[in-house]
Order: C-alpha cells, then structure tokens, then sequence
C-alpha cells in the first residue's frame, strides 16, 4: 500500500488525523506500507502500534518518507537513496517464496516537473539491480500519467497549482517523470484505479488527479491480483490523499528445515 498521510497526520491548527490514519492502516493490515509526509510523527512508535516495522529516509529539504514492514517479511538490504530528492526515496529487499522483491518508497517534488523527471531517473536507477525480477515503486510522484487526457482538469486549477502540472510553455501538460519510469520496463498497476485526490479533508491544488503509484516491473505484475484506491468514511478525512492498494500472490519464504 503507498499513501501520503499529509504531514504527519496532524493539521497545523487543525485536526489530529494519527487515530484515523493508524484505523485504515489496521483495517487493511498491509504487508508493506510506503508512507509519504511524515512531518514530525514519530516514526518508530507509530509503526510499532499498527504492527510494522519502520525503514525511514530522512528528507534533506521537504519531509520524510518510509517503507513499514509486516513481521513475516524478512529484510535482506536496504538504506535510503543518496541523491537529493526534494523529500527523499527508501529502498529495501524483502525475501519472498519467488525471490528477493525489491521495492522503492518515494515522493518526487511537488512544484517542478523538471525536478521530477530527474527524480524519476533517480528512483529507475535505484531500482535497476532488481528490474529484471520482482521490483515495485510506490509513493507519491505528484505527477500525471502520460496516456490520458489532463488539459481540462489542470484547466479548472488556481493558476499557482496549475503551474506544477504545466511545461514551461504553459501549454503542455507535464507528464514526463511517469513516462521516464515506463519507458525504463516498469508497468502502471493502478491506471483503472481513478483519482487517488482529493479527499473531502481538502486539497485546494487537486482536481480529482492520480498521483499516487504503484509501478512494478513484469515479473511482478503477473503475480497482481488485485489493485484499487481505498475510499471510505475514513480515508475521507484521514489525509487528502486515497491511499493506493494492491495485493499480489507472495508469500514469505519458507524457514529452511532444521537438521
């Protein structure tokens, strides 16, 4: 599951959204949950009460990201990406039935797509060691995708959020930091899905946008059985983001049998 829990599941002068962030995740029980915008939340205790176990990226200008674990998973590597994203990327290795599975959280820059597209080269090559098996990038790339109709949704934003979606000719809508991630072998999971923003919580820069993602390589797209945006009365009011679910036919590896 990927999902932007919008700074830390608290409002600066607004509501505390943990409670109802920490219910969905419960509900769902994700195996692997990539977290974006985590504001000041503590991180390790957070993930110590839904049952997981954090992998953190700190952000050097925005805020950070995770990947939370379920226990079954064991983790064979994994540290956060060293290039200066605008938040940040965390990659770890899990052990599977089928094999090391190598999965990628992270939350590109909100405000320029020139900056996403080099971003996206980042996360690619993060990723490139397990392309040729199973591999998944998950998060928030704040970028449209490049095989749909966008000018009138962009259209009916305020100019200052429409800017982010727009190539420097203010025309052209930006879609070239998903396109990088396709064109490098990598397959949109959640193109039927729908919008992933905005919740009713708000979002006055979203005009029923995906931008949240779960791109996996082919190995691993033949295992999807199932992918969707969750939208109840919780995830309503728990972040203006959906989160982004998809379930896939894994299993951890089994232990090997004593002597």
């Amino acid at each position: 599951m990927t999902w932007n829990i919008r700074t830390g599941g608290r409002d600066r002068g607004g509501p505390d959204r943990r409670e109802l962030v920490a219910r969905v995740i419960a509900r769902q029980q994700p195996d692997l949950l990539a977290v974006q915008e985590l504001g000041d939340l503590d991180v390790a205790g957070f993930a110590t009460d839904v049952g997981l176990r954090p992998y953190l990226a700190r952000s050097w200008l925005g805020q950070s990201v995770a990947l939370l674990v379920g226990p079954p998973w064991p983790v064979l590597a994994g540290a956060p990406v060293r290039r200066p994203f605008h938040h940040a990327a965390r990659r770890v290795v899990l052990g599977t039935d089928a094999g090391p599975l190598t999965v990628l959280g992270t939350h590109l820059d909100p405000y320029s797509g020139t900056r996403r597209l080099v971003e996206a080269g980042w996360a690619s090559a993060a990723l490139r060691r397990g392309r040729d098996g199973l591999a998944l990038l998950a998060g928030d790339l704040n970028t449209l995708d490049p095989y749909a109709g966008h000018a009138d949704r962009v259209g009916r934003l305020p100019p200052a959020y429409r800017r982010r979606h727009l190539r420097r000719d203010g025309r052209t809508v930006e879609t070239r930091a998903v396109a990088r991630l396709l064109a490098a072998g990598l397959m949109d999971l959640g193109a039927d899905a729908g919008p992933t923003v905005p919740t009713a919580h708000g979002g006055a820069e979203f005009a029923d946008m995906r931008l949240d993602y779960l791109l996996a390589t082919p190995t691993l797209a033949t295992r999807l059985r199932h992918v969707g945006v969750i939208r109840d009365s919780d995830t309503e009011h728990a972040s203006d983001h959906y989160p982004l679910l998809a379930e896939f036919a894994l299993t951890p590896p089994t232990p090997p049998t004593p002597c």
